[in-house]
């Protein structure tokens, strides 16, 4: 089932299952921090509007915009 990171709350989790199309260079920095397809990550932290999004992934912590995450496809895990 597909969601969107905007559907998470703190503690689920979410498989990266791919990216949109869009900015070549963001996409590449998604993928550098360790976003890639496959990867299994949790929702640590939301502010209180839903911008910014903290996550897990890969044993490091991660901060994302709105955004910036609406670029990433994913699946509940």
């Amino acid at each position: 089932m597909a969601v969107t990171m905007e559907m998470l709350k703190p503690g689920d989790s979410a498989r990266v299952v791919g990216l949109e199309p869009g900015d070549r260079g963001y996409r590449q920095r998604l993928l550098a921090m360790g976003l890639t397809p496959g990867v299994v990550f949790s929702v640590s932290r939301k502010a209180p509007l839903g911008d910014p999004i903290e996550i897990s992934v890969r044993n490091f912590t991660l901060t994302l915009r709105k955004g910036e995450a609406s670029i990433l496809r994913l699946e509940r895990a």
